[in-house]
């Protein structure tokens, strides 16, 4: 069967938003996001007019899952004692750079986040940073410090993450590429 006599399976999602939008997630599932308004026959029929950018954002994930890397538990406690010490020094040196103070660092396995900043500064870090390019790991970084002035995802808070990084949309847009890319053995 050709992707163009392919059926698109997807989940369809009212909610108080104002357009519709279409989401394909790491794993290829597809969601059409929608207003209250649109009936699904609509969102059958906006998902039927995006095809063919559906299918090319299957393929991509597809082949994401093919390139994942997977890590022992041996590998990932040496990985995690560098991300330590990188995270740290990388912290430090940014903060200086920004102006802005922390508390402190912790280093986790998140399944679906690189980095947290608490309402009392303490900073959490995905270890699985020291896998990405090192700018990849400064955005992520300097993202974290950033709210240590504005505590949400304003225009405001963007506008500092730009003055230290004018590039930041492009870093962030990759890092998106290895959120699914690096799996961890069970022990």
């Amino acid at each position: 069967m050709r992707k163009n006599e392919e059926t698109i399976s997807f989940e369809i999602i009212h909610s108080r938003r104002k357009t519709m939008a279409i989401q394909v997630k790491r794993d290829g599932t597809v969601s059409v996001r929608c207003p209250l308004w649109v009936s699904d026959r609509e969102a059958r029929q906006f998902a039927e007019e995006h095809r063919e950018w559906i299918w090319q954002k299957q393929q991509e994930a597809l082949k994401r899952k093919e390139e994942q890397i997977t890590l022992t538990p041996e590998q990932v406690k040496k990985f995690r004692q560098h991300a330590r010490w990188l995270l740290a020094q990388k912290t430090w040196q940014w903060s200086q750079k920004m102006g802005v103070t922390y508390g402190k660092i912790t280093i986790r396995q998140q399944a679906t986040r690189w980095g947290s900043c608490s309402a009392r500064g303490n900073l959490n870090f995905n270890w699985k940073l020291v896998l990405v390019p090192e700018e990849l790991l400064d955005y992520v970084v300097v993202h974290e410090l950033a709210h240590r002035r504005e505590m949400n995802h304003s225009p405001r808070f963007w506008k500092i993450v730009e003055e230290q990084l004018p590039d930041y949309q492009e870093r962030r847009r990759r890092l998106r590429d290895y959120e699914t890319e690096i799996q961890v053995e069970e022990t």
